[in-house]
């Protein structure tokens, strides 16, 4: 089987994450079509997966974009579907990875003739989307012929929005344990290039995003002990360079410039994780998987997450990991404080969560789910 894989970034988000392993079992006959260049671009290169950029500059419209601004991206589409109908004449079907590569992926498909498969990263929410586009991405994703969501509360937001529930299927993202075995004395050297000795570390793995919310855990912070310290791993994407601005200023009033980080954007993450005592997923809205809390299980991090959306599908409270409810920095400062006093307990359910983790979320395994997905709906038809 053939396959054109379509995705809308250049930069490698969890979504981008995902399609390199799915991409890697066909890499010696798929196609990633890019709108956008980037360091995503370099990573799909290094894993041998073929790669096009399709577009010369990004598509200009958001999650949350209007009928009129949709309207306006079209122009800009039009040379890319052009495009991708006729690199589609050459595969079996099409795999959309995000909601543009979606629009582009539908109409090429109806073009090309070949089958479109969407795979759904996303919570279609009034929280992440706007009325306009979510309409537009269930239509798109109901002319597909497979839709693959990453969690049931994608499935489950995915309906209730208007998709059809016969042909979604619920497949989780998938990890190679093997990246997320971090020695000892790696740990121990990056904590003190960090001068992080004697600190117990809570670490936030995320783009710095409002929904993300990184202003939760610093006022959670301000509720721990002194010996707590945070850091914050990542850095706007999206035009929220305020958001990073007015986390700055939060650091600054409430007197924690000696107990935050900001390192920004990090390619050593299973190394961060491991060197952290914690960490912390924080997002005030409904997360659609939740990539960082299985990346910190597999490092044997606990972690404590946001009780909403996929989250509860990959944490059970006080069994591999801890649930706080979304934008309460009092409950999330108690467990904070709770694992930094009760070591033994915050262990066992770390190494609890490495062994169900590398179990439940085995790339290979995740992968062959995927197979046969496309085995089932495409290659008897």
């Amino acid at each position: 089987m053939k396959i054109l894989f379509l995705d809308q970034s250049g930069k490698p988000g969890g979504a981008e994450l995902c399609l390199i392993d799915i991409a890697k079992p066909y890499s010696d006959r798929c196609l990633v079509g890019l709108f956008a260049d980037g360091s995503f671009n370099n990573l799909l290169q290094q894993n041998k997966i073929t790669v096009q950029v399709l577009a010369t500059q990004a598509i200009q419209v958001r999650k949350q974009s209007s009928l009129a601004q949709g309207l306006g991206s079209l122009g800009q589409l039009a040379p890319i579907i052009s495009k991708v109908v006729k690199i589609a004449r050459e595969y079996d079907l099409i795999y959309a990875n995000t909601q543009k590569a979606l629009v582009v992926g539908a109409i090429a498909s109806f073009l090309s003739r070949r089958p479109l498969v969407y795979h759904l990263h996303d919570i279609l929410s009034d929280e992440h989307f706007s009325k306009t586009n979510r309409r537009i991405a269930v239509t798109c994703a109901n002319f597909a012929s497979l839709v693959i969501a990453n969690s049931q509360a994608s499935k489950t937001a995915f309906v209730k929005a208007g998709g059809r529930a016969n042909l979604t299927e619920i497949v989780y993202n998938g990890f190679d344990s093997k990246n997320y075995q971090i020695s000892e004395s790696d740990v121990k050297q990056l904590r003190q290039e960090l001068s992080l000795e004697g600190q117990f570390v809570v670490g936030h793995f995320s783009r710095l995003a409002p929904w993300k919310g990184q202003h939760i855990l610093l006022e959670a912070l301000a509720k721990c002990p002194q010996e707590v310290t945070v850091l914050l791993v990542g850095d706007a994407l999206f035009g929220e360079q305020d958001y990073v601005d007015s986390l700055h200023r939060q650091v600054t009033n409430l007197g924690l410039e000696k107990r935050v980080k900001f390192l920004g954007f990090r390619s050593d993450i299973p190394q961060l994780m491991s060197a952290c005592d914690l960490v912390a997923h924080t997002s005030i809205s409904p997360e659609p998987f939740g990539r960082v809390i299985v990346e910190a299980m597999l490092c044997g991090t606990p972690v404590v997450a946001a009780a909403s959306g996929g989250a509860i599908e990959l944490v059970e409270h006080d069994i591999n990991g801890f649930l706080a409810t979304p934008g309460k920095p009092q409950e999330l400062a108690q467990i904070i404080t709770a694992c930094l006093q009760e070591p033994e307990k915050t262990a066992a359910i770390a190494n609890n969560a490495r062994i169900t983790a590398s179990q439940r979320f085995d790339v290979a395994i995740i992968n062959q789910q995927i197979a046969e997905l496309l085995e089932r709906y495409f290659e008897c038809k």
